[in-house]
């Protein structure tokens, strides 16, 4: 199953990192505790969208791609968790009488 702050907190970290920023730059230019966005990061904690604008504006990254990398997630996990269906041969029962 996919849970949107696992995810949310998965791409905001990964955008962090890319640009070698520490949760300690981030969250004084977002204006949010450290120990906040480390939840948030980590998935633990849902962020609210103001907050996630704040966040994003701090990593000078558009919440359009935040989002756009979320829903990318997203179908890949539920296309390899979806059932896969097996063809299944055509068997005609042959009715025999013993007469």
């Amino acid at each position: 199953m996919v849970l949107l702050r696992e995810e949310l907190g998965d791409v905001l970290r990964s955008a962090r990192r890319a640009r070698g920023s520490t949760l300690r730059d981030v969250s004084a230019r977002a204006s949010v505790s450290l120990g906040y966005l480390s939840e948030i990061e980590r998935g633990e904690k849902e962020a609210s969208s103001e907050l996630v604008a704040s966040i994003c504006q701090a990593l000078e990254l558009p919440m359009s791609v935040v989002f756009t990398e979320i829903a990318h997630r997203a179908d890949r996990a539920e296309r390899a968790s979806a059932p896969v269906a097996l063809p299944v041969a055509n068997r005609e029962e042959t009715v025999v009488s013993a007469a």
